[in-house]
């Protein structure tokens, strides 16, 4: 039997705390805009997921 998560956000990615507020997919944030994208892309590679920009300061990675 082989489980797979799809379809899920796994990691929530912003500088400003004010944005965010989640209570099912942990939320990483980081000192600045540039700081929140490199960090979202390497959670991304970790994960097998992808980076979704909300072009608010906010990024969703998803596992497809």
């Amino acid at each position: 039997m082989n489980i797979q998560l799809e379809n899920t956000i796994t990691a929530i990615v912003t500088h400003d705390r004010e944005k965010v507020q989640s209570g099912f997919a942990p939320i990483f944030y980081s000192n600045n805009e540039e700081e929140s994208e490199k960090l979202a892309l390497f959670i991304a590679k970790i994960t097998l997921g992808m980076v979704h920009n909300l072009e608010n300061g906010v990024y969703v990675v998803v596992k497809h």
